[in-house]
């Protein structure tokens, strides 16, 4: 897989992409990741790639030109499954996204930054608008990284045990049970004594009952 983020500040996905399970997975060739300077494809002298939007509201907004030209170069090199925009009020993103997303070979992430980007990108090169959540960031580079995350996790072979990405919260619109480790008891506070039985089907039905008296009780939204 290869995911392509478009931003005016590289810098803020550099460590991102470079540590942990986004690092493994390049390391095993199972992803490859590119990033470009938006300020590389404008004919501007002074690498501006923002102007003030007509009409005289507030704000800075992304000029159409330095991204088209960025996306042309880009297809002009392979095929994209998805051009997508970082956007308050786009599609919310969700594990079921995250799955599906997994599953495509080349994608294009482009930043949101200022007010917004020239609507005519959104009309005519973006493909999916996507949102984290209702609040609006400087900018759309952490929510690409996010997603890069959540993305690359559940592509086989990226975490030793594959078992773990499937059982975590929102695979089954059921939130995760309550995970306990050694010691047994501490404090006096002990582990649930299911967990301790070496029973797997009477720990399989507690997982599954703490999964859904949690979900009811935190999310309840998500069993609608």
């Amino acid at each position: 897989m290869r995911i392509d983020i478009l931003t005016v500040i590289p810098e803020m996905l550099e460590g991102a992409i470079h540590t942990s399970i986004l690092k493994r997975a390049q390391d095993k060739g199972l992803v490859e990741f590119g990033l470009h300077n938006l300020r590389d494809y404008t004919l501007d002298k002074h690498k501006k790639v923002d102007d003030y939007p007509f009409g005289g509201e507030a704000g800075m907004v992304l000029q159409i030109e330095p991204i088209d030209r960025a996306i042309s170069h880009l297809k002009s090199q392979r095929q994209y499954d998805e051009v997508i925009f970082t956007t308050p009020d786009g599609e919310q993103f969700t594990q079921s996204t995250a799955n599906e997303l997994s599953l495509k070979q080349n994608i294009i992430i482009l930043c949101g930054h200022y007010k917004g980007v020239d609507y005519r990108v959104r009309e005519h090169l973006i493909t999916r608008e996507i949102s984290i959540g209702d609040f609006v960031l400087t900018g759309g580079e952490l929510v690409a990284a996010m997603i890069a995350d959540a993305v690359v996790r559940v592509i086989p072979g990226v975490i030793g045990d594959e078992q773990s990405a499937l059982s975590d919260s929102f695979q089954d619109n059921l939130l995760a049970p309550p995970v306990y480790t050694r010691p047994a008891e501490y404090n006096g506070w002990r582990v649930p004594d299911v967990l301790l039985s070496g029973h797997e089907r009477k720990i399989h039905e507690w997982r599954m009952e703490q999964s859904v008296e949690r979900t009811k009780r935190l999310r309840p939204d998500l069993l609608s």
